[in-house]
């Protein structure tokens, strides 16, 4: 197993040319990589711009900050726009370039390897330690387990995995700080006297408990309104929402993405006009629904969770940013 994985990690940095011998070893060249599952839709971009945007007033000018996908379907379908001569006219200043040759959290450090960065922090947009983070650190510290003959060949010298939005290990302090950055949509909700529903996508990793955990503390923290949280995979399920909202005599509610953009999920799933959509199932039961399209990506202290994950890495993993 070890030997496959070497040599996979010599096929990765020789497409790209990343051999130490070519390469200027600089210990203190620092760079940062937000690992994003990606979306297709131009709509929802503004979400993953603005945590861009966030990062780099936070780390300074002097550290570049790349945007990697982890989605493979949404990456090609970037590469196949890169090719569309007409799509892309239509888009100038509205879509960055570099979207067109986007790539994944490897491909990614494998170039700022090349340019001589040995400092890395990878900070994901995802909300739980679910698969894709799980994925992502083993992706990671495979990079960071590197050795060589001579410690100053070694591709990188210190590498960090921010949190997810609501933590990993010790994740209480994140689930605190999210239900706090969503009082808006609480207000919301309240001003329309609608009950706050919300579709988070979830996974079938144990990291599910954690929406249990979530509507539990927005209903503790906000008893006005009630909330209620399920998901597109794993657990809890939009059945399981929707016998809450009978039991507690619901019929009208805010439907809301609890999800970074407001991407294919959250048009189709939440808020399409198919038979097995959120939006289409409540109303059958009896629930009055108003669809907001809008990821967390757009909320700013949801931005301000993602930038403090990352500063709290780079500090752990003695890093220096700026």
């Amino acid at each position: 197993m070890r030997t496959l994985f070497t040599s996979v990690l010599m096929l990765l940095f020789a497409a790209t040319g990343v051999f130490a011998s070519e390469v200027e070893m600089e210990k203190d060249k620092t760079a940062v990589v937000i690992a994003a599952f990606g979306t297709t839709y131009e709509s929802s971009l503004d979400s993953l711009l603005k945590i861009e945007k966030d990062v780099k007033a936070a780390v300074g000018e002097n550290v570049p900050v790349r945007m990697a996908f982890t989605s493979n379907i949404i990456r090609k379908v970037w590469h196949k726009r890169q090719d569309d001569a007409g799509y892309k006219a239509s888009h100038k200043g509205k879509v960055p370039d570099y979207l067109y040759d986007v790539k994944n959290v490897l491909g990614t450090m494998a170039d700022l390897q090349n340019e001589g960065y040995r400092n890395i922090v990878v900070q994901p947009t995802y909300l739980t330690a679910g698969e894709e983070y799980a994925d992502l650190v083993a992706y990671v510290e495979g990079l960071g387990g590197i050795k060589t003959m001579k410690d100053r060949w070694k591709p990188f010298n210190h590498l960090a995995v921010g949190d997810p939005i609501m933590g990993s290990y010790d994740y209480r302090g994140n689930l605190e700080s999210l239900a706090k950055a969503l009082k808006k949509d609480i207000d919301a909700a309240a001003a329309s006297s609608s009950a706050l529903v919300y579709m988070g996508h979830g996974n079938e990793h144990l990291s599910t408990g954690v929406y249990y955990e979530l509507e539990r503390l927005l209903n503790q923290t906000y008893p006005s309104v009630k909330s209620y949280i399920g998901v597109v995979e794993g657990h809890p399920e939009l059945d399981e929402v929707v016998e809450k909202l009978k039991r507690d005599k619901v019929k009208k509610v805010l439907l809301k993405p609890l999800m970074i953009v407001a991407g294919d999920h959250a048009n189709n799933d939440m808020a399409g006009d198919e038979d097995d959509s959120w939006k289409v199932v409540l109303t059958k039961a009896g629930i009055k629904v108003n669809p907001v399209l809008e990821g967390l990506g757009d909320n700013s202290e949801v931005r301000g969770i993602i930038v403090d994950n990352l500063l709290k890495a780079a500090k752990e993993a003695d890093i220096e940013l700026k």
